[in-house]
């Protein structure tokens, strides 16, 4: 369990805020707008009206204490940024801040963040994955070249072993588990079949698997 802070409630921040606690982590979250704390308010461990580019508000927080902070502003970057730095200058562990762009990104990074999210272009990434392709079901990706798929499995696949398909050397992809009615199983091999109600976890290089499996 962690104690993480999240600052800014828009959908995005609230969902992130609420994700965690349910994720049985300890979460602080905090806007400027008493609306938005209020909604958010029974969803998390603790809520705080207050403006996150102010110093000692953010001082009143402990920061320090936090395992990781989250900056989930988007609506105003000015502020977004002056929370980001602040939050580091105040000695905060872990800095996670969003962006909407890549020169956005640039300043946060410079300015405090560890790391830097972008809640619309990894959508929109997925969403592209997701509905342009055969069988893919859902996607994680790993950097900007590798992901990891769930995906049904090909109809000329069903009922025939990985060793007799000769996946990884015909379609250069791994299966690392396969999933049937919710329940993994991880222990894969060569003689592994493919069941028809099954869906198959694959590792593999993106623009490769959206290549074999693209819409015809």
């Amino acid at each position: 369990m962690k104690s993480i802070l999240v600052i800014g409630l828009g959908r995005f921040g609230r969902h992130v805020a609420m994700k965690l606690e349910e994720m049985h982590h300890q979460v602080m979250a905090v806007d400027k707008e008493e609306r938005r704390v209020d909604t958010v308010m029974p969803f998390v461990t603790n809520a705080q009206i207050g403006d996150a580019a102010n110093e000692d508000f953010l001082r009143s927080l402990g920061v320090r204490n936090f395992d990781v902070c989250i900056v989930a502003i988007g609506d105003d970057f000015q502020n977004s940024l002056e929370a980001t730095s602040l939050l580091k200058e105040l000695g905060a562990k872990m800095v996670v801040s969003r962006a909407a762009r890549d020169v956005q990104a640039k300043f946060l990074l410079r300015n405090g963040a560890d790391e830097v999210v972008y809640p619309e272009k990894q959508l929109a990434n997925w969403t592209a994955i997701r509905y342009s392709a055969d069988h893919i079901l859902d996607y994680i990706e790993l950097d900007e070249e590798h992901a990891i798929f769930e995906m049904s499995i090909p109809k000329g696949w069903t009922e025939k072993t990985i060793g007799q398909l000769d996946i990884r050397n015909k379609y250069n992809i791994n299966i690392m588990a396969l999933k049937t009615n919710g329940v993994m199983n991880l222990k894969i091999s060569a003689d592994t079949c493919l069941p028809e109600d099954s869906t198959m976890l694959v590792l593999g290089d993106i623009k490769h698997i959206q290549k074999c499996f693209h819409t015809k």
